[in-house]
């Protein structure tokens, strides 16, 4: 039976790597069969992941960067293709969260959150996009978010700052997708709803959660470890080969309200 998610020879670049849903990415396209590359600022944790994905059968190489630094992330790009000698994924993953209203959001907070969940996507995305275009073939995977499509409800916890990169990275997604069509890349992104990380756990054990998702999330809770890895193969893969520009919501059904 064909493995329509197969990625053997495949080479697989996820950003924010050192923990979290970026750890978890690299993994399910370890399982897969891609090589992987992992790049974060905490250097000492990707040694911890690489060995975990070297244990699953491939090659995993680290590099250091921080995307709030555009030369890191040239540099970055750079290594990544002298040591594999191409990108054939690229999981733009690297970001932070924020909770804070608009009114109390300081000049720094706004451009910390944009600078990396916004600016840094398109700026991986182009470094990366500019390796893909050489050799005619890539896939592109942004992290949107659930509220890349909805706010959170009054009363709740607010997210100006948060919604507003995101909201970007959707309509980011979309042009590099129409730009790259006929260059042989798609380009496409995942809107998670909640799930367990370094960015989302004082959020979800505030123990005002539960009740909001009860209440607005048709499933009733927050995302388990392993959901995401189905779109994230399906993008990643060819089998996604005739789908492009679009941003896929895992979120329990949060967006069909």
């Amino acid at each position: 039976m064909k493995n329509y998610f197969d990625l053997s020879g495949k080479v697989a670049l996820v950003t924010g790597a050192s923990s979290g849903l970026g750890v978890q990415f690299a993994k399910a396209l370890a399982e897969q069969g891609a090589d992987i590359a992992i790049c974060a600022r905490r250097v000492e944790k990707l040694e911890t992941v690489k060995s975990e994905i070297e244990a699953l059968g491939v090659k995993c190489f680290t590099h250091k960067c921080d995307v709030l630094n555009v030369d890191e992330i040239r540099g970055m790009v750079k290594a990544v293709e002298e040591h594999y000698g191409k990108i054939d994924i690229l999981v733009n993953n690297a970001g932070v969260g924020d909770a804070t209203g608009a009114a109390d959001l300081t000049d720094e907070t706004w451009r910390n959150v944009l600078g990396t969940n916004l600016d840094a996507v398109f700026y991986v995305a182009r470094e990366v996009g500019n390796v893909m275009l050489k050799n005619g073939y890539g896939k592109i995977i942004n992290i949107g978010s659930l509220h890349s499509e909805v706010v959170m409800p009054m009363n709740t916890w607010p997210v100006p700052a948060y919604a507003a990169a995101k909201g970007g990275v959707k309509m980011l997604t979309k042009a590099l997708a129409v730009e790259w069509a006929r260059k042989g890349i798609t380009v496409n992104a995942i809107g998670p709803a909640y799930f367990g990380s370094e960015m989302t756990n004082d959020i979800l054990e505030s123990g005002g959660f539960d009740s909001v998702a009860q209440a607005y999330c048709p499933m009733g809770r927050a995302g388990k470890e392993g959901e995401l890895n189905g779109a994230l193969l399906y993008f990643a893969s060819d089998a996604s080969s005739y789908t492009t520009g679009q941003i896929l919501f895992v979120d329990g059904g949060w967006t069909a309200m």
